[in-house]
Parts: C-alpha cells; structure tokens; sequence
C-alpha cells in the first residue's frame, strides 16, 4: 500500500500532535514527523498543511529572527486546534481500533 496515501487522511492530526508537544516552523515539524517514522512525509505537504491549519484559525504563528538566514515563522497549537486535536485523536482511535479488527484475523 502506497503510505503517501495514508498520510493525506492523518496528516492534520500528525501536524498538530507535532506541535502540541511545542512550537515549531515549517521544517522543524517535517524533521519530527520524520523522525517519528514518517519518512515519506513531503516538505511541501507539511509547509500546506501548516497554512490551510493557520487559516482555519487552529494555529498561530509568530516569526523569530534566525542566525541562519531569514527570519523563521513558527506555528503553535491554539485552543479551537487543541479541540481538534481531541476530536481527530478520538476518531483516529476509533477507525484504528476497527481496522485492527478487521485485519487481525487475517
């Protein structure tokens, strides 16, 4: 099975789980989803999640200056992304709990 394809379904949910745990900018939440086993995980796909996610007003962001190079926009959970966060985590256990029963007698 193709897991870029699994990845669009939970992706909103591993973006704000990522930074529930702290506040992150955009290639800082691609190394943790990585590092966390997401290894297909796209730059791009994260960079619009992160916007679509701002623009649903479940994140802020703030903007810090980078020794590095130009300055770096980083997210944070808000409140209503808390709520969401919940929700997704509820229904996510669901769906895995059905589907761990579906293939567990095969």
């Amino acid at each position: 099975m193709d897991t870029s394809q699994l990845l669009k379904g939970v992706l909103d949910l591993a973006v704000l789980a990522v930074l529930d745990q702290q506040d992150g900018y955009g290639y800082e939440v691609v190394r943790a989803l990585r590092t966390a086993g997401l290894d297909e995980v796209g730059d791009a796909s994260v960079y619009g999640t992160l916007r679509r996610l701002y623009g649903a007003g479940l994140l802020t962001s703030y903007v810090v200056p980078s020794e590095e190079g130009p300055n770096r926009k980083y997210y944070a959970i808000n409140e209503p992304g808390r709520e969401r966060l919940r929700e997704t985590t509820e229904r996510w256990r669901r769906f895995a709990t059905t589907m761990e029963g579906l293939v567990a007698t095969r």
